[in-house]
C-alpha cells in the first residue's frame, strides 16, 4: 500500500508545480492593443469561454482586457517571460498559440506548446509570423460584439493574422500589460521583450 500512497503523493506534487497549477510562479501579463478602439479598457488577447471555463479547442479572440478588475485573469494570462521569447503561451491551460498556415488571412490555434518559434516582434510595435512577415495579428474591423458579463457589458472582436498595412496600424499594434508591486503597467511590446 506504501508504494500506491507514495506514488500519488508524487503525482499530487508534481501536478502542483505544474505551469497549470502553480500560477503564483508565474509572472502574468496581458497582450494589449494599443488602441482601446470602442472600450476603454482596451482589447486583450482572450481564450474563448469565461476564464477558469475558457475553452481552449474553441480558440482565440480580443475582448474587454480584465484587468481593471484588479488582476490578470487566466484566459488573458500569459507567460511574460515566455513571451519575452517571442512565445504566446496561456500557462494555466498550459497552451501555446500557434497559426493554422503560412497563408492569408490565418486563424490561429491553441496547442501544446511547440519548441519553435512561431512569432517576432518588430520595431513597430507589430507581432508578424515568422514564417511569413507580411502577416501581423490583426483585430476585426467595424463594430464590436457584446460579451456575456461585466459592467459595462464587455466587448469582443475576432482576431486573426492578416496583411500588415501601416494605415490600418491601430488594429494590428500591441503592448504588454501586468502589474509590478500592486500597479498596472504598460510596455510597448518592442521593449518589453527587449529587456
Amino acid at each position: 500500500m506504501k508504494p500506491i500512497n507514495t506514488l500519488l503523493t508524487i503525482l499530487f506534487i508534481s501536478l502542483l508545480s505544474s505551469p497549470s497549477w502553480s500560477e503564483s510562479e508565474v509572472h502574468l501579463v496581458e497582450l494589449k492593443l494599443l488602441n482601446n478602439l470602442d472600450d476603454k479598457r482596451g482589447f486583450c488577447i482572450d481564450i474563448k469561454g469565461h476564464k477558469l471555463k475558457a475553452k481552449i479547442s474553441r480558440g482565440i479572440q480580443a475582448h474587454s482586457c480584465y484587468s481593471y478588475q484588479g488582476k490578470i485573469a487566466v484566459d488573458q494570462g500569459l507567460d511574460a517571460n515566455r513571451l519575452k521569447q517571442k512565445q504566446l503561451f496561456f500557462p494555466y491551460f498550459d497552451v501555446c498559440v500557434h497559426p493554422t498556415s503560412s497563408n492569408n488571412p490565418l486563424n490561429l490555434n491553441l496547442i501544446t506548446c511547440r519548441n519553435t518559434q512561431e512569432f517576432v516582434f518588430i520595431e513597430d510595435n507589430t507581432i508578424r509570423l515568422k514564417n511569413n512577415k507580411n502577416l501581423c495579428l490583426t483585430v476585426a474591423k467595424g463594430n464590436s460584439r457584446h460579451g456575456g458579463g461585466g459592467s459595462p457589458l464587455h466587448l469582443i472582436r475576432n482576431l486573426s493574422m492578416q496583411t500588415c498595412d501601416e494605415q490600418k496600424s491601430i488594429y494590428k499594434t500591441w503592448g504588454i500589460r501586468g502589474f509590478k508591486k500592486g500597479k498596472l503597467f504598460t510596455e510597448k511590446i518592442l521593449k518589453f521583450s527587449s529587456n
